[in-house]
C-alpha cells in the first residue's frame, strides 16, 4: 500500500504492514491535492509529531483514562494497527488521492475502522470516497470552515471543496457541520448551495451558548457516521498550530464530547484529523492535544468493541 513504517507506533497501536486481524488501523496521509503556489509540505511532519507527543504516556497504557472511563484499549483486547505514512508527494494530487483511497478501502475490506491523520483538508475527499460500498453514510465535519467551493484556482479537489465533493458522492446521505465561525472561503453562493443540498450547520457560537446536544441530535440513531476533524475547529488559544487560526472556537471537551456523543447513538465507521501544522507548535502542547483527540476516538471505539464496521 506504499506505506513507510512508523518509527514509533501511535499509542496503543502495533506497527503493522496489513490491517488484517485488527479492529482499527491508523495511517498518515501527509499530502493531498495542492493549490498552485500553496505549500502543503507544512503538514508533512504531523503524524510523527502526534505519535511523539504520546511517547511518554505510552508507558502508562494500562492506566485508567478519565476521558472515556477505562483503559485506552478497553477490557476486551481491542487491536489497533499503525500502518505508518503513505508515500504521498507534495505536488501529485491525483496520485495522492489514489493512495488514500486504496489504503482506506484495504482497511475497510479487512473489517477494521480507518483512522487517518492528514494532511490538509483535501485529504478527506478520497478518504470519504473509499466508503462507497458502505452506504448510507453520515458525515460529521467539525471545522471552522464549511468547504463547499466548486473550485478554487481552477482545482476542484482542494481543501476548500471537501464537503462539496462529498455531497456529490451517492453513498453520502447526510452532512452535519459543527464549529463554523469567522471568515472562510465560503461566499453566500456556497452557503446557499450547502443549505439547499441539506447540510445542517451548528456554528461555534451555538455550541458555546447552548452546548453540544443540538449538534448530536442531528446525527440519526443507528447511523454509520464518518467524523472529520479540522484542528482549526478548536479555539486558537487551545490549538495555535493550524494554517488558519480563528478565535472563538470549540474547546477540547466540546470536541471529545461530540465524538463520544455520536458513539452513544450511532456507529463511528471512520475518522480523520487534519490541518495540524507542527511548525507552529512551539510548546508541543498542541500536538499533545491533537493526539489526545485521536486517542479519544480509539478509546471510544475500544469501549464499543466488539462492534464491527
Amino acid at each position: 500500500m506504499h506505506l513507510r513504517p512508523p518509527e514509533l507506533p501511535f499509542m496503543g497501536g502495533t506497527a503493522a504492514t496489513s490491517p488484517a486481524g485488527y479492529d482499527a488501523a491508523i495511517f498518515a496521509a501527509p499530502h493531498g491535492t495542492p493549490y498552485p503556489e500553496h505549500d502543503n509540505r507544512i503538514h508533512a511532519g504531523t503524524a510523527a509529531a502526534l505519535r511523539n507527543a504520546l511517547r511518554d504516556d505510552s508507558a502508562w497504557i494500562e492506566n485508567w483514562d478519565f476521558d472515556f472511563g477505562g483503559r485506552l484499549l478497553g477490557e476486551k483486547e481491542f487491536r489497533l494497527a499503525d500502518l505508518g505514512d503513505l508515500e504521498t508527494r507534495p505536488e501529485d494530487g491525483p496520485g495522492n488521492r489514489m493512495l488514500i483511497r486504496e489504503c482506506t478501502k484495504a482497511i475497510l475490506d479487512a473489517g477494521a475502522v480507518p483512522l487517518m491523520i492528514g494532511g490538509d483538508d483535501s485529504t478527506p475527499i478520497p478518504f470519504i470516497e473509499a466508503f462507497a460500498s458502505h452506504a448510507p453514510l453520515t458525515i460529521l465535519q467539525i471545522d471552522a470552515h464549511i468547504d463547499w467551493r466548486e473550485e478554487r484556482y481552477g482545482e476542484h479537489y482542494g481543501f476548500s471543496s471537501t464537503m462539496r465533493r462529498a455531497s456529490e458522492m451517492k453513498h453520502v446521505d447526510r452532512i452535519v457541520q459543527v464549529g463554523m465561525r469567522g471568515i472562510g472561503s465560503a461566499r453566500r453562493a456556497e452557503v446557499d448551495f450547502a443549505k439547499a443540498w441539506g447540510a445542517q450547520f451548528v456554528t461555534s457560537r451555538e455550541v458555546l451558548d447552548d452546548g453540544i446536544a443540538g449538534a448530536i441530535a442531528k446525527i440519526p440513531d443507528g447511523a454509520r457516521c464518518l467524523i472529520t476533524v479540522d484542528c482549526d475547529a478548536l479555539d486558537s488559544s487551545v490549538m495555535p498550530a493550524v494554517a488558519y487560526p480563528t478565535p472563538g472556537g470549540l474547546t477540547y471537551n466540546h470536541l471529545t464530547g461530540l465524538i463520544q456523543g455520536v458513539a452513544r447513538k450511532a456507529r463511528i465507521v471512520g475518522f480523520d484529523l487534519i490541518e495540524f501544522v507542527p511548525g507552529r507548535d512551539e510548546s508541543g502542547m498542541a500536538a499533545f492535544t491533537a493526539a489526545r483527540i485521536v486517542s479519544n476516538v480509539i478509546g471510544t471505539l475500544a469501549s464499543a468493541y466488539p462492534a464491527k464496521v
